[in-house]
């Protein structure tokens, strides 16, 4: 049975302290707009924000627990720069992680760079919705969401309370 992407409802948030300023053109985030649009996800967000832990945390809140949006991709922050805070505010947010979605991202990364090893990105739940971490160039991006998109929309409708069967389809 194949799920209805539309039914579910995306925003996009790049941590980004020169985009926010309008100091550098974020490319990943348009990127990932256009993508889970063709995907069939409906847009209700997409924002630029500082890299600041207080900033992003209280953003990813306000996304899920206000605006009940259910799948939210962040992109930037997730490395070691000293401004790379994304996956400390993550900690204050999500309340299940899904370990697996950010080991198939690097683990893919890591086949085309081996600074893959130097991302920090999560993934994880909040209430009802879906919060992955993306890295912020866009081919990085690019790279990362192909990753997860095969398994995106079976994950939402799990995390929603759907009762499909895992093994099937």
């Amino acid at each position: 049975m194949k799920i209805d992407c539309n039914r579910f409802s995306f925003g996009v948030l790049t941590m980004s302290d020169k985009g926010s300023r309008g100091e550098r053109e974020d490319t990943s985030g348009p990127y990932l707009v256009s993508k889970l649009k063709e995907e069939g996800y409906r847009e209700v967000a997409y924002v630029i924000i500082p890299d600041t832990a207080e900033i992003i945390t209280e953003t990813l809140i306000a996304w899920v627990d206000e605006e009940k949006i259910d799948l939210i991709v962040t992109t930037g922050g997730t490395g070691v720069a000293p401004t790379d805070v994304t996956p400390e505010a993550m900690e204050d947010v999500l309340e299940k992680e899904i370990p697996g979605m950010a080991e198939a991202m690097r683990a893919e990364s890591l086949k085309k760079t081996p600074n893959a090893v130097l991302s920090r990105g999560k993934a994880g739940i909040r209430g009802r919705s879906l919060i992955i971490n993306l890295p912020g160039s866009e081919k990085a991006a690019r790279e990362n969401i192909a990753v997860l998109l095969p398994a995106l929309a079976h994950a939402m409708d799990k995390i929603q309370g759907g009762t499909s069967d895992c093994g099937v389809g």
